[in-house]
């Protein structure tokens, strides 16, 4: 046994002997193991520099490309010995890429940044992974993304900003993918809201409207956050949208909308039930205004006929017979009827 360890220990420094002679080492480290019968020295892998004479031949064939994730490491003396960039004796010699970067080919020397809107967050990435949709990044190099804030959104992967919800819509938390309406009641009434407010008394709004409407004409609503308006009930008044209904006095009539009590006219009209009918004096007076109407009417109409009569008695009677002045005309009084003579 003895004569065994002998011969190890004589090998080996033949074998070191041997690379001496041919190249220039770095210090290797000898390490022993004691046994029962001898020691058994086993030497550690030599390290060769960048200068050592020879090392294509001594390396080139235990040389593999940096993975992908991973950059050649010029501070690494085994890679030195390869004959390309990017190629090492080991895959332990390459670098991993940082967190923010990313290499998605093998043998590379330098690894490239994530994009906006991109990140990588761990080390030996090769590739880099899109801001999911509420959140965003707007540098490059990013090792992790930003969420949305409260009234913003951003619905797509990868996004570089987010956006500010539009007016009727919120987002009452971070990381939101899209600002859904206000509801029935409520409403936003400026961009970027982080919650609604709901809609005042006097008004209302339904689910698919953007913002708070006021009651129409007739119609009352005195709670808030409402979706819609009641009608004002009969025998009631409603002269604005958010107060209760008003009940209508005993000599006028509202019927149901009114904004305003309806009167009858004083002394011509008279309230019934829900309407105006004619008073008494009304109806005697409007007797009375009748007759005399007809009574002048046929007055006219028999003036009218007497003097059409006059008329027609002027048009019948003949033109000698117009009276002429008492007196003698020719030696005969003016009443005689001429005489034709035969001249």
């Amino acid at each position: 046994m003895d004569r065994q360890g002998l011969l190890s220990a004589f090998t080996a420094a033949c074998f070191i002997g041997l690379v001496q002679s041919q190249t220039t080492l770095s210090p290797a480290v000898m390490s022993t193991t004691m046994q029962q019968n001898g020691t058994v020295v086993t030497p550690t892998p030599v390290i060769f520099s960048s200068t050592t004479p020879g090392c294509f031949s001594f390396n080139v064939s235990t040389c593999e490309a940096c993975a992908p994730g991973s950059q050649y490491d010029n501070n690494t003396l085994l890679c030195t010995c390869c004959p390309d960039p990017g190629l090492c004796m080991f895959p332990g010699a390459c670098l991993p890429c940082k967190m923010g970067f990313y290499q998605p080919l093998a043998g590379q020397q330098e690894c490239l940044p994530c994009s906006r809107g991109s990140y990588a967050n761990f080390t030996g990435s090769p590739l880099c992974h899109p801001c999911p949709a509420g959140s965003f990044n707007n540098n490059t190099s990013a090792e992790s993304c930003t969420s949305c804030s409260p009234g913003f959104f951003a619905s797509k992967l990868g996004s570089t900003s987010c956006t500010p919800c539009v007016q009727g819509s919120f987002c009452n938390s971070s990381g939101c993918t899209q600002c859904p309406m206000c509801p029935g009641g409520a409403e936003a009434l400026q961009t970027a809201a982080k919650d609604c407010t709901p809609c005042r008394p006097g008004m209302h709004k339904a689910p698919h409207q953007m913002m708070c409407q006021i009651c129409n004409s007739g119609f009352y609503q005195i709670h808030w956050g409402q979706e819609s308006c009641d009608l004002c009930p009969d025998n009631h008044y409603c002269p604005s949208p958010d107060v209760n209904p008003i009940q209508c006095p005993s000599d006028a009539f509202c019927p149901r909308g009114s904004t305003a009590p309806g009167y009858c006219m004083e002394t011509f009209f008279r309230k019934v039930e829900n309407t105006c009918e004619l008073a008494p004096v009304t109806i005697a007076l409007l007797v009375i205004g009748g007759g005399v109407a007809l009574l002048l009417i046929i007055l006219l109409v028999l003036r009218r006929r007497r003097d059409s009569d006059g008329e027609l008695a002027v048009a019948r009677a003949p033109l000698l017979r117009k009276e002429r002045p008492q007196g003698r005309y020719y030696g005969l009084p003016c009443g005689t009827e001429p005489v034709y003579a035969g001249w």
